[in-house]
């Protein structure tokens, strides 16, 4: 067993690998995302060293565990994780600044946000890349800028597109959501967008640029979904007086869905149908119709939950994570009234993008969620049987891994964060 763990040395540094050498028996190397990440998406390196009885072991510890062990805050997990080979052939498409999200188009084009506010037009058989005019000004910076798009359940008809992004106003910077008219160039290459329409907005904004998400997502019923960040606020996830922190269900014209759990209570209230979220990134259905999320603790404690009607998931007052000053957040246990994530992760993820895999290229996979890792620089698959989430594999991308999309034929598509990201296809060995 380990006798002493401590840290030698503590380095800013921007190789956000997870990479563990060992040039010498008595010392191991992590990165390890702290604060900066949430904030910069910079990374610390942390050296560690550990003297271990009766004989050296082979090991790799995060700062989280080595602090952990020491303070006997942590349990060390029962179980390694297995990491496996590709088991798929990549193909690269397109290079991309700063990209966030990926929709397919009918014609087999695919759409992709930057997040400094440019949306491309990506064809995948010439492998080049126009450009979207009349996207609104965004709030660049921090985690902000232009996020998601998505296309209306009739697109092949009306044409509309929805897109997320930050805006700036009184008090800092803010979720919202637009939809617009998308005309395609007759030549191809590039397009345009007319009519466009603010139709939601987050309720407060704020200062620091952080934890917007605003993922978009269509039902079958054709109403409109949003994960709500907080912000970097906090209490406002557990506050019925706005819409931040929250699971969001509107009609396509931007209006609360008739359903909802609080409609009863009218303004912002009817807009929510789950509460108490933190940074959610990720959100899909499964084959059943139930709707899955991913979300971003604090240091540690990132979630994969179950989304409920009119659930609260408990953030700020419980998380499997810490706050970054190291203080300590109650555990879902204590509070049984809130609704447990269904998976987590400490140390962290990072968790960017979601998927319920639901084709036949990776037979293995289907019913599987896929998420996308920012610290972790891959893809994290997780079995879904029931109400049960285990994670199964993770596979090494080597680069932080933003948005991930299926397409019709059931290939996976997924995006490097940070400039020069590529747009990737993936198809079976």
């Amino acid at each position: 067993m380990i006798s002493l763990i401590y840290i030698e040395s503590l380095e800013l540094g921007m190789s956000p690998t997870l990479d563990k050498r060992l040039p010498e028996s008595s010392r191991f190397f992590y990165t390890y995302p702290t604060f900066a990440e949430r904030r910069s998406e910079s990374f610390y390196t942390v050296t560690l060293r550990a003297k271990a009885a009766p004989k050296m072991m082979h090991l790799g510890i995060s700062v989280t565990y080595a602090l952990a062990l020491l303070t006997g805050a942590l349990a060390v997990p029962s179980q390694q994780l297995d990491t496996r080979q590709q088991p798929f052939k990549s193909t690269a498409i397109t290079t991309h600044a700063e990209p966030w999200a990926i929709a397919f188009l009918p014609d087999n084009r695919v759409l992709v946000t930057e997040r400094r506010g440019n949306l491309r037009l990506v064809d995948p058989a010439t492998k080049t890349a126009g450009t979207i005019t009349g996207v609104p000004a965004v709030a660049y910076g921090g985690q902000g800028g232009l996020h998601d798009v998505a296309l209306h359940p009739k697109y092949a008809e009306n044409s509309m597109i929805y897109i997320s992004y930050a805006e700036s106003g009184s008090g800092g910077a803010g979720g919202a959501v637009a939809r617009a008219k998308l005309t395609l160039n007759a030549s191809g290459g590039g397009g345009s967008l007319s009519g466009l329409e603010v139709i939601w907005r987050h309720s407060q904004k704020a200062s620091g640029g952080l934890q917007f998400a605003c993922r978009l997502l269509f039902g079958s019923d054709g109403a409109l979904w949003i994960s709500s960040g907080e912000i970097n606020q906090m209490t406002p996830a557990q506050s019925m007086t706005g819409n931040l922190g929250k699971m969001i269900k509107l009609y396509d014209n931007g209006t609360a869905f008739a359903g909802n759990p609080f409609a009863s209570q009218g303004a912002v209230q009817a807009q929510i149908w789950s509460l108490g979220h933190r940074n959610p990134l990720g959100i899909d259905w499964d084959a059943q119709g139930r709707l899955w999320e991913v979300e971003m603790g604090p240091m540690g404690g990132d979630e994969l939950n179950l989304i409920e009607s009119g659930a609260n998931y408990g953030w700020p007052l419980v998380s499997q994570g810490k706050h970054y000053d190291g203080r300590t957040i109650p555990a879902h246990s204590t509070r049984p009234d809130f609704a447990a994530p269904k998976a987590f992760w400490v140390p962290v993820i990072s968790p960017a993008g979601l998927i319920i895999y639901k084709g036949d290229l990776f037979p293995s996979w289907k019913g599987n969620a896929i998420i996308t890792g920012l610290s972790s620089q891959g893809l994290v698959r997780v079995t879904i049987t029931g109400d049960t989430a285990k994670e199964a594999q993770r596979i090494s991308m080597g680069k932080r891994m933003r948005g991930i999309r299926e397409d019709k034929d059931g290939a996976i598509w997924v995006i490097e964060d940070g400039q020069g990201g590529r747009l990737l296809k993936l198809t079976p060995n």
